[in-house]
């Protein structure tokens, strides 16, 4: 297996929900271009094993599981980061849960507010805490993953497309408030129809062999590490 290439070579990033599926597959995407990587999420057997695939070809990679729905954690995540490294070059902001599938009129209040929980108020809480470390980076980077549901209303999707939404909006903002300054740019990612066991609750007849690998997704973001762009950028990966 060849090794890391040296694009990002320096290069701090830090990929939320990064124990399967999109998150995974970014960190290793990262790593493979020479980035130290931060994986999170609740899961530790399943972080580890990202972990090992990115030694095993030649990365870097570090591991800390969190829940990101308890605002403290993310708050000492913050601080021990900030503790070892200079700036943060890349937040990736992917964890998310789909919640159930069903009429606005009977969302449950209680996984709902989870659900926004983690969407949502967790992004926030990164942001806030990452904010000095992204200011740090001579080119700081924040992707948020997103869906389709967020722009456009879908039936039974009420709940998780409205998570969505108000990422983008969240980000969007975050976005104007510091491109004047600092060089930090945001983008926005609707990875579109692809193989993730979050895409395999909503679509459980789906054959995940007739749609795209979370590799594709992962590349592209991993390539916004180190391009140029204007701030506010969407892109919807087909």
């Amino acid at each position: 297996m060849t090794g890391p290439t040296t694009d990002l070579a320096g290069k701090l990033a830090l990929v939320t929900g990064a124990s399967r599926g999109i998150g995974a597959a970014t960190a290793e995407a990262l790593a493979a271009r020479g980035a130290h990587v931060v994986l999170t999420a609740r899961t530790t057997d399943a972080l580890e094993a990202v972990e090992e695939r990115i030694h095993a070809a030649g990365g870097s990679a570090t591991i800390a599981p969190l829940d990101l729905t308890d605002g403290d954690s993310i708050a000492r995540l913050a601080s021990a980061i900030a503790s070892r490294w200079d700036a943060l070059d890349m937040l990736v902001i992917n964890a998310a849960m789909l919640g159930s599938l069903g009429p606005v009129t009977t969302i449950d209040a209680k996984e709902f507010n989870k659900l926004l929980t983690l969407n949502l108020l967790a992004s926030q809480a990164l942001l806030a805490n990452f904010d000095p470390l992204l200011k740090r980076s001579t080119a700081g980077r924040v992707i948020a993953v997103t869906s389709s549901v967020g722009r456009t209303p879908r039936a039974f999707w009420g709940a998780y497309g409205a998570s969505k939404a108000a990422l983008e909006t969240l980000v969007g903002a975050y976005g104007e408030e510091v491109k004047n300054l600092s060089p930090i740019r945001i983008a926005i990612i609707d990875p579109g129809a692809t193989a993730t066991a979050m895409r395999a609750l909503a679509f459980p007849g789906e054959d995940p062999s007739t749609i795209k690998s979370p590799q594709v997704v992962a590349e592209r973001i991993a390539t916004l590490a180190d391009e140029d762009f204007e701030t506010g950028l969407w892109e919807r990966i087909n």
